[in-house]
């Protein structure tokens, strides 16, 4: 992947034009078909196949009149008056009249009559009206919407001084996710954090330019997806926040490693391309990972997770095109401006035919060595610190971010409704006013539904129903309970004494439930529990449920990835424990402020109490993605150092001094961009931020720049022992591009312009415990390589390396101008292989190997 990386970054260097002007005419034409296709989000949740969903599904087939949307309008009496007052009475019993008539809606119930007769506050304060409307909730029109709160705005002109009335309910609980000011605060502290790590504002505003391109693109594929597909309005913010998150710290962490060569001397192409190769191929890999575990959230089985996973997968994958391809594109543009003053020399250049020898040699040999350890005197303090006694330091970490933990057992789940609002807006004051008069219940009150086609009296049944419905422990009142016009299908509203999100509903709805059996024998009902609050219930269940299977899933998947990246055992191992803790501690931070109300003045919090459902699978998916990061970058540095033949404590030190700026600098990024969606977010995206925020400090200053330091000098060598039946059982993948440098190392070996066919110095063939044969040779094209050696299985080691079949372990070696073992799979398919003897026929093993047309047989 490296050597692919190393052409498309040159490529985008050279032609940096072509390239800027191709993203941009993509971002203008799907801009305009999301602007012309985007048919709006969705602001409510639902899961196919739960009890609750099933149940609106057959209402809405048998009782339709009940199976819409609903609002409510509570009207106040001023104080010291009555709703029973006669003046006040006829003012309300005129506006559900009028409210009737208004399109859409297909009943408006007086409180003093008729079937929801009742609905009157205990102390005569207050009087409830429930309104039905006839579709669902994304169906309501606008001007429906304006007409209640018109009408609620109408009977208060008619009502006695000092009275309040309110229009709320479930058709305005939802509100639409936005982007404030905030969010561009956000983007400013990454610009002054990027000017800071990069002292050069060219450099520090290019990630921004390939952070807010990617997410222009990526919203605007998910609004012209809404033409086909129903999409929550949560999507396209969560990828938004992602989007601009990963796409900052992809590019930073190229163009970094792009400024670290430039200092050095190596010219602005070579290093462009080789930041793109080695850096890039890190950020792929990290995208990768981030990728799957999004898309894994499809493990819980909900669709409109699916398809949150699947949107912000969608904006990672832009990000990252946008900075192996656009990155190095901008970089040309900057030229030597993308480093500071001092550093502006003229470098070596290469022609345009790259045809002069030493211009050519002087950009593949300029090395990217990282800066002396003296001008790192933070990064290296602060890991000398955290290492001088590993076992307490790890100790340290594990007890504090377990005490972090321990709130998250008290976090509960819901789907935000009417009380997650502003406290100014319309559906929150009806919330309150609701909640105060009449109890937190009736603001989410459950339907109980089911047939009763084999009653002869089915008015009657229900009442039965109602009567024993009102004794069952929770069960605050029963005000509505009727059969359909049809008598086929009964319903019965049932208020609970807690409020939506509460436990004792919870409960309620599981005791209700567990009488199944009991309502079948006693009234031969097959009773559902259904209604908004039941299916937020049951939506909490099934996401809570899925939270084990996908945690196995990405720590799985961690140790798989990094066991490849780094063959190791303990790395990996320490990398998914270290996850685990990082997971555990945003969970118990975000409980408390979100149970407890801490912080939540000052973070602005909108609602106390429970989090939005998702939040958990969702940050667990993120963050994953982020901490093998985070991983990659500081653990790739000390593996280097290890494998250049570091001691163990110094291999941990000189690697994170070569890596701990940028990977704070990401940190940094990613942290003020999550906090800047908290103050004005709403309460769907408020609990994902600040997981998210807390969870890039946990990962990335405790766990992987504090926690994993000490472990693996701990482990000192053992850090990066691997089995060898492992070894050779997991394939390797080259995230720093360790295969193209040492490609590039040998460019000019054997001398460029000589035609040589196989050229070979002290390669060894047979295996890293046991050498077979060693091969020194340099054959010209057309010559003939003959071996002459005793031991058969020599030959056969020699022969089968030579061809790119067996394994090359030491020295170097070429075959048909491509380096052994990197380009193994090229040389296969140009080396023909011939077996003769053993009774064979030469002739036709010759003819076999021949097919193809190699170049070398």
């Amino acid at each position: 992947m490296a050597s692919f990386l190393y052409a498309l970054g040159r490529m985008a260097f050279r032609r940096r034009r072509r390239v800027l002007a191709l993203w941009l005419l993509v971002a203008v034409l799907i801009g305009a078909g999301g602007a012309l296709l985007s048919h709006g989000t969705d602001n409510t949740f639902s899961i196919p196949g739960t009890e609750s969903q099933e149940a609106l599904d057959a209402l809405a087939r048998t009782f339709p009149e009940v199976s819409g949307a609903s609002a409510q309008l509570i009207a106040v009496a001023p104080p010291g008056g009555s709703v029973d007052d006669s003046a006040f009475q006829s003012a309300v019993e005129q506006s559900v009249t009028a409210i009737a008539r208004i399109p859409q809606v297909t009943s408006a119930s007086s409180p003093y009559s008729g079937p929801s007769s009742g609905n009157l506050s205990s102390d005569g304060s207050a009087a409830l009206v429930p309104i039905q409307l006839a579709v669902a909730q994304t169906a309501v029109a606008p001007s429906t919407m304006d007409a209640l709160q018109q009408a609620g705005k109408d009977l208060l002109k008619q009502l006695p001084s000092g009275s309040q009335v309110a229009v709320g309910g479930q058709v305005f609980s939802q509100s639409a996710a936005g982007i404030s000011v905030t969010e561009l605060v956000g983007i400013l502290i990454a610009f002054v954090v990027l000017l800071f790590t990069f002292a050069s504002v060219v450099a520090a505003g290019m990630p921004l330019v390939t952070a807010l391109l990617g997410s222009l693109i990526s919203l605007s594929l998910i609004f012209a997806a809404t033409h086909w597909l129903t999409i929550a309005s949560t999507t396209p913010l969560l990828a938004l926040m992602l989007g601009l998150a990963v796409g900052i710290d992809y590019a930073l962490f190229i163009i970094s490693r792009h400024q670290e060569q430039v200092k050095h001397g190596m010219p602005p192409e070579e290093s462009a391309a080789r930041a793109v190769a080695t850096a890039g191929s890190a950020v792929v890999f990290a995208a990768v990972t981030v990728i799957i575990a999004l898309l894994g959230l499809a493990v819980a089985g909900i669709p409109f997770l699916t398809t949150m996973g699947v949107a912000a997968a969608l904006g990672v994958a832009i990000a990252v095109l946008l900075s192996t391809t656009l990155t190095p594109a901008l970089l040309g543009f900057g030229g030597m401006r993308v480093v500071a003053r001092r550093y502006r020399r003229e470098p070596v250049r290469p022609s345009k035919r790259v045809a002069s020898r030493e211009a050519k040699r002087a950009a593949k040999r300029a090395a990217a060595p990282r800066r002396p350890r003296s001008e790192h005197p933070v990064a290296l303090g602060w890991v000398r610190a955290v290492t001088r006694w590993p076992l307490v330091t790890v100790l340290g970490v594990v007890v504090l971010l377990g005490l972090a933990t321990l709130p998250a057992a008290s976090l509960r789940l819901s789907l935000p409704d009417a009380g997650s609002l502003d406290e100014q807006e319309p559906a929150r004051i009806t919330y309150d006013l609701v909640a105060d008069h009449f109890g937190p219940g009736y603001n989410g009150p459950l339907i109980v539904t089911g047939s009763v086609i084999g009653s002869s009296d089915p008015v009657g049944l229900m009442n039965d129903l109602a009567a024993e419905l009102r004794t069952v422990p929770g069960v605050a009142a029963v005000p509505l309970a009727t059969p359909n016009p049809d008598g086929d299908t009964g319903i019965a509203q049932v208020v609970p004494t807690g409020a939506p999100d509460s436990e004792q509903t919870q409960a309620l709805v599981a005791s209700l439930r567990s009488m199944h059996d009991h309502f079948e024998r006693e009234y031969g009902i097959d009773l559902a529990v259904t209604g908004y609050t039941a299916a937020g219930i049951d939506i909490s269940a099934q996401l809570a449920g899925a939270l084990l299977p996908f945690a196995l899933l990405v720590v799985g998947l961690s140790l798989v990835l990094l066991a490849m990246v780094f063959r190791s055992i303990v790395v990996p191992v320490t990398a998914a424990l270290g996850y685990l803790l990082s997971i555990g501690a945003a969970f118990g931070v975000s409980s408390l402020i979100f149970m407890t109300g801490w912080l939540a003045g000052p973070l602005h919090i909108a609602h106390v109490g429970s989090v939005i459902s998702f939040m958990p699978i969702i940050l667990m998916g993120v963050l994953f993605g982020l901490a093998m990061d985070y991983e990659v970058f500081l653990a790739s540095r000390m593996r280097e150092e290890h494998v250049r033949g570091a001691a163990p404590r110094e291999a941990v030190h000189g690697g994170f001094a070569g890596s701990a700026r940028v990977v704070t600098a990401a940190a940094a990024i990613m942290f003020a961009v999550f906090a800047a969606f908290i103050p004005e977010g709403d309460a769907s995206i408020q609990p994902i931020a600040v997981g998210l925020a807390v969870g890039v400090v946990v990962d990335a200053f405790i766990v992987r720049m504090t926690l994993i330091p000490a472990v693996l000098v701990l482990f000192g060598r053992a850090a990066w022992w691997m089995p060898l039946w492992l070894d050779r059982a997991l394939p390797h993948f080259d995230i720093e591009g360790e295969a193209l440098q040492r490609e590039l190392d040998a460019a000019d070996w054997p001398e460029p312009g000589d035609r040589i066919a196989i050229a070979a110095e002290g390669a060894q063939m047979g295996g890293h415990e046991h050498t077979l044969a060693t091969v020194d040779a340099m054959v010209p094209a057309g010559d003939v390589l003959v071996i002459r050696e005793a031991d058969a299985t020599a030959v056969g080691a020699a022969l089968y390396g030579l061809a790119g079949r067996g394994p090359v372990s030491g020295g170097r070696l070429k075959v048909a101008g491509m380096l052994l073992p990197v380009r193994r799979s090229a040389v296969r398919a140009r080396v023909g292989v011939a077996r003769v003897g053993d009774g064979a026929d030469p002739i036709a093993a010759v003819r076999v190997a021949l097919r193809g047309d190699p170049r070398i047989l």
